[in-house]
């Protein structure tokens, strides 16, 4: 399995105020999962990051795999736009995010998934 992590799961890692979500970044880890995240996510984390935070945010990101943004999953996202900006007020950045999972076959680790309507994207 590949695992497709979201910005606010990332943010929950480090700030590390949830220790069932902890428990399961743990147990992939442990299990050898391969874990994605964006560079639209990277841009999320460090927009919010708090100074000290800095260090443990390159440890945190450093053995995880950051997916390009291609052609195919900027389509995606648009498509993703043009179906859902109206009427579940979808923003690029989750749409980037979704097409990415979706482009990578990868189940998305959300706490948010109201914000993913798409039919075609799985969860972990």
């Amino acid at each position: 399995m590949t695992v497709f992590v979201d910005s606010d799961v990332l943010i929950e890692v480090l700030r590390a105020r949830d220790q069932i979500l902890i428990s399961r970044w743990d147990l992939l880890a442990r299990d050898g999962t391969a874990v994605l995240y964006s560079p639209v996510s990277a841009a999320e984390v460090w927009a919010g990051a708090r100074i000290k935070e800095h260090g443990q945010i390159v440890r945190l990101l450093r053995p995880l795999l950051c997916t390009p943004i291609e052609y195919e999953t900027g389509r995606q996202a648009g498509e993703y736009l043009l179906q859902f900006s109206k009427s579940h007020n979808l923003k690029i950045g989750d749409a980037l995010i979704a097409a990415a999972a979706v482009h990578n076959q990868a189940a998305l680790w959300t706490r948010n998934r109201k914000h993913y309507p798409m039919t075609n994207l799985t969860f972990y």
